[in-house]
């Protein structure tokens, strides 16, 4: 297929989106979308080690969905500290001494509960000491929370598994590793996303930073792509997740599906960006989300 004319053969789904070559690593990959791209890529065969601070989390997911063909291997690890992320690295690196193919930096966090508009109610948006004394109800530290895990996280992660993944993108001919984020379309949304602007901000530093990590690394043949998703069911959105570390959101959506995301939306995306069809797209971001920036004001470039 070098000369890129291909055979029936060769465009089949089952090649296209194949993963069984991959070793994967998800952060927050025990709950929510991490845990659907998880999934996604353990029933294509892939080998994927999954973080997340809460070692039970792991545990549960291990052994709730570790049933191949691929394999899930839990890890725990905090993502927003610099010393923990060398860590997994080091351990990483013994026991993949010839690198991996795939970090998928998924964890990030919500911390504007003082002020988003299903929690804390909306102010007056015609009166301006309404919407001020209701928006200075955020403080510092939900500012810094946030952007320590959605931000500087994914910056950390990035760099200090560059060369574990450059080594392995050469394992496979014709195959190239690669960085996705997972950040959000509450980072192309022009409004304040119901009141979440620490959130909402640093989901669009998170894209912006994707960009700037595929720049830099193009030298290296390590890719850097960014999923931004619509409203999928997660702790974050819904508060909880049932026994079976998934979430579940009953309310209508106001996008044009009709609906949140699905499973299968979010696996059928990361299948796509890590299979073999997917080499050739680098700096992309896709949007999972139903429409949703179609019905609502936002800036999708």
């Amino acid at each position: 297929m070098g000369n890129g004319k291909a055979s029936n053969e060769e465009l089949k789904g089952s090649k296209l989106f194949d993963v069984s070559h991959v070793t994967a690593l998800v952060t927050g990959g025990g709950t929510g979308i991490g845990l659907m791209i998880t999934q996604a890529l353990v029933a294509n065969g892939a080998k994927v080690y999954i973080t997340s601070r809460r070692d039970e989390v792991l545990k549960k997911t291990d052994e709730l969905y570790d049933s191949g063909p691929g394999q899930i291997i839990p890890l725990q690890g905090d993502v927003s500290d610099k010393d923990d992320v060398k860590r997994l690295y080091d351990e990483l690196c013994q026991k993949e001494p010839k690198g991996i193919q795939l970090l998928v930096n998924n964890a990030g966090i919500a911390r504007d509960d003082n002020t988003k508009f299903s929690s804390a109610g909306q102010p007056n948006m015609e009166d301006p000491q309404s919407i001020s004394d209701h928006f200075l109800k955020s403080p510092p530290d939900s500012w810094a929370d946030t952007f320590k895990t959605n931000v500087t996280g994914v910056f950390y992660m990035s760099m200090t598994f560059l060369p574990l993944l450059a080594k392995g993108g050469s394992v496979t001919p014709g195959y190239s590793s690669q960085v996705i984020n997972v950040s959000s379309i509450s980072g192309y949304m022009k409004g304040s996303s119901n009141g979440q602007f620490a959130y909402a901000s640093s989901k669009a530093a998170a894209t912006h930073l994707g960009r700037m990590l595929a720049t830099t690394f193009m030298g290296t043949k390590v890719r850097v792509n960014t999923i931004a998703p619509g409203v999928f069911p997660s702790e974050m959105t819904t508060g909880s997740s049932d026994s079976d570390n998934k979430s579940e959101i009953k309310s209508e959506m106001s996008n044009p599906a009709g609906r949140p995301g699905k499973d299968t939306d979010m696996a059928a995306t990361v299948l796509f960006l890590a299979g073999p069809g997917g080499v050739f797209y680098n700096e992309q971001v896709l949007y999972p989300d139903g429409g949703n920036t179609l019905s609502q004001p936002a800036a999708r470039a």
